[in-house]
């Protein structure tokens, strides 16, 4: 939480603990062990700016109506020296807390000031590693919009993870062998030889879009029929080395043009290739938990938390997708040494969870250390309607067509409105409006205008300056302190969103405070005030600028000075 917010609170703890003490010396209360308490911020601050259920909770074993626990408290409390001024009894024996707005206005505003662009973050994390896996799209063709969702959230949470203390490191895994790389083998060479023999069918369950088409005749143009009369693998070998290189290339330049720059691409061929598959496989048969049937190696997974055992081995001796996936997180969590491995999948992952994990367990790998988000679907809709997408088809519209449709800020900040495992309407004609309605817009004009402000007085030669506790200590409109409070929670924000793996909540806290923003600056004038008034509210508003700015720039969205 942020340092004025953690010492209200730890003042708060000494505050009560010394008033439960100081009634059971006076008599007020009979002798008990000071019980255990809570102290949380109200959602409706006209009932105090924090508040503690300890009356209640000593109620027990002071043998007394939490009222009366309360009132004893409040006869045998002090508050001076703190940032409290007053306290309470509400309800059965809630006791709330009203702050001195001298005293929190300018503890708030000065750690911003101080901390700039460093607001809000934390150690909460303490360092711990993280390796956060997201989009991971198969390298047989374009990224969809599943994954334009998948990437705003897993990059936006590894910025919050690194905000909150964390060491975050951001990776993509190459699914570039198994049966998605045949498939991808068959839809080339069928493509390739259509170019030289029209009659040629096209498998129903291939790859049937456009960029197949174009890396066959890519390939044509280099290499001709060069490959039209040689074995079958020889042929698919080529085009696969051909087209998956540049597959993989335009995965990573769609992925840059939408910001997000990964620590590491992971192929899934170095596990094959290194012996790791085949590691797993020998290491459960020496566990002892596999067993052999029907020319099939399988794992007792009931044992391990599923409903029925899962193959690992077909009987034509190759692998399936869950060994190089148990490899991969075992260099995740072992060979590589993470705290955490967190993967952002889609709801289709659902089943993949208990699977992998039991079969984690069962290797000797703890699963608690793999976390899984689970991301809905997203539907994009125009005009009201449901655009309907097609991957088979090719008529999907991709990352790189939805980029060059809306504003790659539109996009990030669109694909974080909700948590990700709720469902998400992509409005692409409110992500392209230049209005209030669109979320974006809304929050980055509260940016701009606050930069319109600072130019014109700049212009009448006033600047921001350093204020005084007097100064700020008028700082009491509602529309002031609650832009204030809300300035002060972000980084308890961050940390929440760091616990929860949601990103949105990070989203939906710069939204309010850009509201909170429109409301000040619509109901308390910075130029034409008394001048105390005046630089207070003008420290206020740059102080504001900066959250904004620094929520901004952890999202990848720009924050403009001019709109």
């Amino acid at each position: 939480m942020s340092k004025v917010v953690k010492e209200a609170k730890t003042q708060l703890q000494n505050i009560i603990t010394n008033s439960i003490t100081k009634a059971i010396a006076s008599g007020a209360l009979q002798e008990a062990e000071c019980p255990k308490f809570n102290i949380e911020i109200p959602a409706d601050r006209s009932h105090g700016d924090f508040a503690t259920n300890a009356a209640m909770a000593g109620a027990r074993a002071f043998r007394k109506a939490p009222k009366m626990i309360a009132e004893a408290m409040l006869a045998n409390m002090d508050l001076e020296g703190t940032y409290f001024e007053k306290a309470e009894i509400a309800g059965p024996g809630f006791i709330n807390f009203f702050i001195n707005n001298a005293k929190y206005n300018t503890a708030i505003l000065n750690d911003v000031f101080a901390l700039g662009e460093n607001y809000g973050k934390s150690n909460y994390g303490e360092g711990k590693k993280v390796l956060v896996e997201f989009v991971s799209a198969n390298p047989t063709g374009p990224m969809h919009i599943g994954n334009a969702r998948g990437g705003a959230i897993g990059d936006c949470l590894a910025s919050v993870l690194n905000a909150a203390g964390y060491k975050a490191d951001r990776e993509f895994y190459i699914n570039d062998s198994g049966n998605q790389i045949e498939k991808f083998a068959t839809s080339l060479e069928t493509r390739y030889l259509q170019l030289f023999d029209e009659t040629i069918v096209m498998p129903e369950d291939a790859y049937h879009g456009e960029d197949i088409i174009n890396h066959a005749k890519n390939f044509e143009k280099l290499y001709g029929d060069k490959y039209v009369n040689a074995e079958s693998k020889e042929r698919r070998d080529a085009l696969v080395a051909y087209a998956l290189p540049l597959n993989i290339q335009g995965l990573e330049d769609d992925l840059k043009k939408y910001r997000i720059v990964y620590d590491k691409w992971f192929k899934e061929s170095t596990l094959h290739a290194d012996g790791s598959v085949w590691d797993v496989i020998n290491t459960m048969k020496e566990k002892g938990v596999t067993y052999e049937k029907d020319g099939a190696t399988w794992f007792k997974a009931t044992e391990f938390g599923n409903e029925k055992d899962i193959v690992l081995v077909r009987d034509n001796g190759i692998p399936t997708y869950i060994v190089p996936d148990i490899a991969y997180h075992y260099n995740k969590l072992v060979t590589r040494g993470y705290d955490k491995a967190i993967n952002i999948l889609g709801a289709d992952h659902h089943g993949y969870i208990t699977r992998l994990k039991g079969a984690l367990d069962a290797y000797g790998v703890d699963s608690s250390k793999l976390d899984i988000v689970i991301m809905q679907m997203v539907r994009l809709v125009r005009d009201g309607e449901t655009i309907k997408l097609s991957k088979r088809s090719g008529k999907a519209i991709t990352l790189n067509t939805l980029l060059d449709e809306i504003p790659i800020d539109a996009a990030r900040f669109f694909f974080n409105l909700r948590e990700p495992n709720s469902q998400f309407d992509f409005d692409l004609d409110l992500a392209i409006q230049n209005s209030s309605d669109n979320p974006v817009y809304y929050v980055q004009y509260a940016h701009a205008r606050i930069c319109s402000i600072l130019r014109n007085l700049e212009a009448d030669g006033i600047k921001v300056k350093d204020c005084t506790e007097k100064e700020l200590a008028l700082l009491v409109k509602s529309e002031e302190t609650e832009l204030i409070h809300h300035i002060a929670a972000y980084t308890d924000e961050i940390i929440a969103a760091a616990k929860d793996y949601d990103p949105a909540r990070i989203t939906r806290y710069v939204l309010t405070l850009a509201t909170l923003f429109h409301k000040f600056y619509n109901a308390c004038r910075v130029r034409g005030e008394e001048e105390d008034l005046m630089y207070a509210r003008l420290y206020l508003s740059v102080a504001t600028k900066t959250v904004i700015k620094n929520v901004l720039t952890l999202l990848k969205v720009d924050a403009p000075e001019t709109m």
